[in-house]
């Protein structure tokens, strides 16, 4: 999987964006501005350069959100519980989109509490608890009641750490959610106390590039994956998911983001053999048989017979030159965001499209829309060879 990252990182050398050293404040102490509450009705508001939050009666858990989304980064906050009784948390990496729930809050969280639970993490309205190992008496006790307690979160690829007050507290290797936003938890509470937990110092620095990409493909097996019709036309070979045989379609079916994506930057390393025909669908899913009915294609084609070639989306935006060479790896970038997709291949943009409103589509194309879903790789024929290697997701604000 290293060989993988490192073909990926000299591919995107010419594009990457610079390391961002400094820390940012994530709160101008005088406003609410760049965050936005989601879901409960408890009270935030800024009192002497703090944000506050005060329970609301009948209110299930509500989250004041950072409108930007975050992945790599170093966050420091100070907290402090002004009622004892009161749990909170800090989301990061989180999620709140109508197909969950209906737009429950949820993702990681790291706990705000005085019961021994503070800085470990918890997967809010998912899985539950992710730290497991909560007996350690000196972690336990780290959270001091009543006081300013400051808090530390590193978030680096698939591992997660936290400190408070400078003891170190969880240690989560996790890639359900590579990347999201930060959000302020007021819990639910019986009754009406109006109990309150304040915020202040918040501040963030993306490490690297900010990352937030989570790879969708292990270079092993086919962990996350489900092909339909032809199992033995999809292989892993030296690292790659290869597409070869009689048609089928491989889709993605594992836990990052829950295989469910409306906005996003999908990135892959592809080589096609000659004559080869392929494609990257995405808001498809899963169907027994046939061309898939739902989502966009991006067309994987260098030199075989349709004059469709690499780069464009399938009868709706084509390409008719190709834009890379068979035997040669060639990065495929596609980005979606509202009804915007832009598809490079190489560094080269080759589409960029909005989809108009109102839009219909040809018979037997009636499900390209911009929805969400997942993504699938596609065994065109017997005559067509590609491969796929370092497939990557980083997950957008919705």
């Amino acid at each position: 999987m290293h060989t993988l990252r490192f073909a990926l990182a000299a591919a995107l050398a010419a594009t990457s964006l610079p390391a961002q050293d400094g820390w940012i404040s994530l709160f101008d102490g005088k406003s609410l501005a760049g965050w936005t509450q989601r879901n409960g009705t408890a009270k935030y508001e800024v009192v002497d350069g703090t944000i506050v939050g005060t329970t609301a009666k009948g209110s299930p858990n509500s989250f004041l959100c950072s409108d930007r989304f975050y992945g790599d980064f170093e966050l420091e906050f100070d907290v402090k519980l002004f009622d004892d009784e009161l749990n909170s948390g800090v989301q990061i990496r989180s999620h709140s989109f109508d197909a969950h729930n209906k737009a429950r809050v949820h993702g990681y969280q790291v706990e705000i509490s005085t019961n021994g639970h503070a800085g470990f993490i918890y997967d809010e309205a998912r899985r539950g608890w992710l730290s497991t190992d909560r007996d350690d008496p000196i972690r336990r006790s780290a959270f001091r009641n009543g006081e300013w307690n400051s808090y530390r979160i590193v978030c680096f690829g698939p591992t997660m750490r936290t400190w408070i007050n400078g003891v170190q507290i969880a240690h989560v290797v996790d890639d359900w959610s590579p990347s999201g936003f930060i959000g302020l938890q007021v819990h639910s509470v019986g009754g009406d106390p109006m109990w309150k937990v304040a915020w202040r110092n918040l501040r963030i620095r993306e490490l690297g590039d900010g990352g937030g990409f989570v790879p969708l493909f292990n270079g092993r097996d086919l962990s996350g994956w489900r092909v339909n019709e032809n199992p033995d036309s999809v292989r892993v070979q030296d690292g790659a998911l290869v597409v070869q045989g009689e048609r089928a379609h491989v889709f993605y079916d594992g836990p990052v983001y829950q295989h469910s994506f409306k906005n996003f930057e999908l990135r892959a390393l592809v080589k096609t053999r000659p004559n080869a025909n392929s494609g990257i669908y995405f808001h498809t899913e899963f169907q027994d048989s046939g061309w898939p009915a739902k989502g966009y294609e991006v067309q994987v084609n260098n030199t075989q017979g349709d004059w469709r070639r690499t780069g464009g989306l399938y009868a709706i935006d084509d390409v008719r030159e190709a834009p890379a060479k068979d035997d040669q790896w060639f990065l495929m970038e596609v980005r979606v965001e509202g009804k915007h997709v832009t598809v490079r291949v190489d560094g080269k943009v080759t589409v960029d499209y909005v989809e108009p409103d109102d839009v219909k589509r040809d018979a037997g194309f009636a499900g390209r829309l911009i929805d969400r879903g997942t993504f699938a790789l596609q065994c065109h024929d017997p005559g067509s060879e590609v491969w796929y290697k370092a497939i990557e997701v980083r997950p957008l604000p919705e």
